[in-house]
């Protein structure tokens, strides 16, 4: 096959393009330039987007002997990521960009490229499994849970895993990983892993939306309306956080509040006790299927609402609005703007973005 290597600069990617020459295949590297903000171009930066990250790609492809290019996509990324993350917090919803940038960007934009260049697949070194069953191709977690990424891939449509390579959904750790990298000479086998978001290379997402979204006086009100303190954002909380609230009211019982809800229209933030935060029902309309869609419009699944958070089981109903999950167990702290994942095992059925939610706990009278 023709293979493009997505190659970030991290140690993942440069031995899964490694994997893809190994096993035969024509394989050119690619990277991409995903920001043009000044933080993301300097040493330090904790992000993966950065001129150094470009570099240690290019040295991977140097070494494998493979082409390699850089492309600029940095206008898709600021339209479909950047732009959206501000918009989802102006509208008092919790976005997840790394989801964004695999929908829009890594298994849009570039394999759309990639297909039209006459490539038959994009590589990267996602930890996630790649199974082809009997109705297509499906997309399963990793061998290794600590590291399985199929959350943050759960956006993928049948049509785009078909043309998906991940060399490292069967690797059993990145221990592994590394000593590999390691032993074919790739300068990145100690490199550390990305973290943060690639966009924030301060890591003060408060502030970075204070700059974009403003600064607004508003109130913290507990579940009955009763003012307990103010804040200069309702963009800067998020559902289920306990630090930075600065209450000016205790709570009756002197326990800890937390987030319950953000209200953007009118700036204000809920906030609630620790159980308050036990979601019963999960909705939303925006939903995609990676591979074959469910047979039934109504059946039992396991949901994972976090990146890292543990499967809950669940019942899905498909109706005109979108899908309703219902957890056998309520969930804590989800947000609007969160994505559910829904899986059958270990093969990810599908994804949605939440659009609403409904407490297991009543509002005091």
């Amino acid at each position: 096959m023709r293979i493009l290597a997505a190659m970030s600069g991290g140690v993942d990617s440069a031995v899964a393009a490694a994997r893809a020459v190994e096993a035969g295949h024509e394989v050119v590297g690619v990277h991409l330039a995903l920001s043009r903000a000044g933080g993301t171009l300097r040493t330090g930066s904790r992000g993966c987007c950065t001129i150094e990250d470009a570099m240690d790609a290019r040295r991977a492809a140097d070494l494998l002997g493979i082409p390699f290019y850089v492309w600029d996509f940095s206008e898709r990324f600021r339209d479909d990521v950047i732009d959206d993350f501000v918009a989802e917090y102006r509208a008092g919803r919790t976005p997840n960009p790394c989801m964004r940038c695999n929908e829009k960007i890594k298994f849009a934009a570039l394999l759309e490229r990639a297909i039209e260049l006459g490539f038959d697949a994009v590589c990267t070194g996602h930890y996630a499994t790649l199974v082809d069953g009997p109705d297509g191709r499906e997309l399963h977690r990793a061998s290794d849970d600590a590291k399985d990424q199929s959350y943050v891939l759960g956006v993928l449509t049948a049509e785009q895993l078909a043309h998906t390579y991940f060399p490292l959904g069967q690797t059993p750790s990145k221990a592994i990983v590394r000593a590999e990298a390691a032993a074919r000479g790739l300068t990145v086998a100690q490199k550390p892993d990305s973290h943060d978001i690639c966009f924030i290379p301060d890591g003060d997402t408060r502030g970075w939306l204070a700059d974009k979204v403003g600064v607004a006086q508003g109130d913290i009100v507990d579940r009955t309306g009763a003012v307990v303190g103010s804040h200069e954002g309702a963009h800067g909380y998020t559902v289920g956080q306990r630090r930075g609230l600065s209450l000016g009211v205790p709570a009756a019982d002197g326990k800890p509040r937390f987030v319950l809800e953000v209200r953007p229209v009118s700036n204000t933030v809920v906030v609630g006790p620790r159980e308050a935060l036990a979601t019963a029902e999960i909705a939303g309309g925006r939903f995609s299927w990676a591979g074959r869609a469910p047979a039934s419009g109504d059946f039992p699944c396991h949901v994972q609402i976090r990146a890292h958070a543990d499967p809950v089981p669940a019942r899905a109903v498909l109706t005109d609005a979108g899908v309703t999950v219902t957890p056998d167990a309520p969930f804590e702290g989800v947000a609007p703007g969160q994505t559910a994942v829904l899986y059958d095992g270990t093969r990810v059925i599908g994804q949605f973005t939440i659009d609403t939610t409904v407490s297991a706990v009543p509002v005091p009278a």
